[in-house]
């Protein structure tokens, strides 16, 4: 299909239904009071969460979640995505790279393309909303095209843009300060020169009630790994993460291989989605895989072959450590994943990672091949220490880095600009 053929729509996306009241034993009364008499000032309120793909990243799964919430709690919310065209998300997962300070040579075709695109999207928006969310850059041009409008717009941002690609940037910054507000997970993320939205710093969180981080017995994690080929009786350290050169797997190869010298018998799992957003994975994910082919203890899963949510979840419960070793990382919400279901994490120190965990605490922050698979055998020659950092990783998440947190920041920015 050429890019003239691909059809121009704005996809609704369903959401199942998700009751506040359920958080109740996790966070108790008192948050959910808070987020409720936020709510009380907003009911009615139409909301669009608009972002480029429902499955694959981290973002659609917090929509997953906060989408349904936000309807729980009296606001009309929608979730719409960009429609499939290979083209267009070829040049945005390259604008993507060149954010987070990758090299790019930027030209009037790729300009072309995106604008292209946006401009046709914006054309679908024609129902009244009250705020409209816009998710990374893919969709960042909407809203000039869209023009005068009734609503605010709040651009998120989930990418680390500290240092971003000066040519880039320069060509999407006057598409982010039409926005009335830009939100980044941190305030060392924010690009140069972004003088005219006002900007808010809101982390993201994860559902502890989704499929993916509720709560699952060990028999049955251990049975669903078990399915996979892994041998649970020998040691397993797993990577959760997309088929991206910035989650570096060929660096966590290299340091499963160093540790590999010290526990002859133990095994890695890299798993990852592949998004529809994301051409650049197929390719990482057959590099990785030739690099695998002749090691049986290497295991390589996607969602499509059969490790959704439910069994990252099962793979996340029984490793023994889940390593994050990105170069370059926006959040990495697999972090927290990990820390809810109190499995110790070693993980590069970068972008919102050190938000999430204090190096010697929650688990180790490293900077290298060499630290990364020295710090995965000390947590498996003491798995005491390893059990008490798990444990110390999931009360800070309880604290800081749940969906009702995030829920309340977003109807309190809601607020203030209503």
């Amino acid at each position: 299909m050429s890019r003239h053929e691909v059809q121009v729509h704005l996809e609704h996306i369903a959401v199942k239904k998700k009751a506040l009241e359920n958080y109740r034993p996790v966070v108790g009364e008192q948050v959910l009071a808070e987020i409720r008499s936020v709510a009380g000032e907003l009911q009615g309120l139409r909301v669009l969460h608009l972002n480029s793909t429902s499955s694959g990243g981290g973002v659609a799964e917090l929509l997953d979640s906060m989408v349904p919430l936000l309807c729980d709690v009296g606001l009309q919310a929608e979730w719409r995505v960009l429609c499939k065209d290979p083209e267009f998300f070829q040049v945005t997962k390259q604008f993507h790279n060149a954010l987070q300070g990758g090299d790019l040579i930027l030209t009037e075709a790729m300009k072309e393309r995106y604008l292209e695109r946006n401009r046709q999207c914006s054309a679908m928006l024609e129902e009244a909303y009250d705020v409209i969310v816009v998710h990374d850059p893919q969709p960042a041009a909407i809203r000039q095209f869209h023009g005068p409008a009734r609503a605010r717009w709040i651009w998120r941002c989930h990418i680390d843009t500290s240092e971003p690609h000066p040519e880039v940037w320069a060509f999407l910054q006057p598409f982010v300060e039409e926005y009335d507000v830009a939100v980044f997970t941190m305030a060392q993320f924010v690009p140069p020169h972004l003088h005219r939205p006002r900007i808010v710093c809101i982390p993201p969180a994860i559902d502890p009630l989704s499929s993916k981080n509720r709560h699952l017995p060990k028999y049955l994690c251990r049975e669903v790994v078990n399915e996979f080929g892994v041998d649970l009786t020998r040691p397993l350290i797993i990577q959760v993460a997309r088929f991206d050169p910035w989650k570096d797997p060929q660096g966590v190869i290299e340091a499963y291989r160093l540790a590999k010298r010290d526990y002859p018998e133990l095994q890695l799992a890299l798993i990852g989605a592949m998004a529809e957003d994301d051409p650049e994975g197929w390719e990482v994910y057959k590099r990785i895989r030739t690099l695998g082919e002749a090691d049986p203890d290497l295991y390589l899963f996607t969602n499509l072959t059969g490790v959704g949510s439910h069994e990252v979840n099962a793979f996340q419960r029984v490793a023994d450590v889940v390593v994050q070793k990105s170069i370059r990382e926006g959040f990495g919400l697999v972090v927290s994943e990990a820390l809810w279901k109190e499995t110790p994490v070693v993980a590069g120190k970068t972008g919102g990672i050190p938000l999430q965990m204090t190096d010697g605490e929650e688990g180790y922050l490293v900077t290298g091949v060499e630290e990364c698979a020295a710090r995965i055998v000390e947590l498996l020659e003491h798995p005491e220490r390893a059990a008490a950092m798990g444990q110390r990783g999931q009360e800070r998440v309880r604290r800081h880095f749940l969906i009702t947190r995030l829920l309340l920041d977003e109807l309190k920015l809601i607020r203030s600009l209503v």
